[in-house]
């Protein structure tokens, strides 16, 4: 199920400035904001430009990924966890088009120790999904 937009709470994280996926001061960048729901779930709500296109219409794999890895990085976030990607997997199951809507969401599904399994999927306005990742994160000690 899709959080509520009005039952979501701005995460505010620290992030480094230049991140390519969410820091405000990349000019190449993404600059995806997040937000948390009730259950940690993260959630961005984002459109991707032409810039980031592979097939004309539609965003690169490598963006795509992009986006499913900053969404699992957020959700350890949410929970007070710096952690970096160790392993990931991608599904990517329908072209993501570029100058769209789409939401991102990420979930932390296990912790044990420093290593964090999470699960991120990029959706269509209509909620269908697009591309799906799973992935197991290391906390650092920052």
């Amino acid at each position: 199920m899709t959080p509520d937009a009005d039952s979501l709470t701005p995460l505010f994280h620290g992030a480094q400035n230049h991140c390519f996926g969410c820091g405000p001061e990349n000019p190449h960048g993404l600059r995806l904001k997040f937000s948390v729901a009730e259950d940690l779930t993260v959630v961005c709500d984002a459109i991707a430009t032409e810039f980031y296109e592979g097939p004309p219409g539609y965003l690169h794999g490598g963006i795509i990924a992009t986006l499913l890895d900053e969404a699992m990085s957020k959700a350890n976030r949410a929970r007070g966890v710096t952690a970096m990607t160790r392993h990931m997997s991608v599904d990517y199951l329908r072209p993501v088009p570029s100058n769209t809507p789409i939401r991102i969401l990420g979930h932390v599904t296990r912790s044990e120790g420093r290593k964090h399994w999470t699960t991120a999927e990029i959706q269509s306005r209509e909620g269908k999904t697009l591309a799906k990742a799973t992935g197991l994160f290391i906390a650092i000690h920052v």
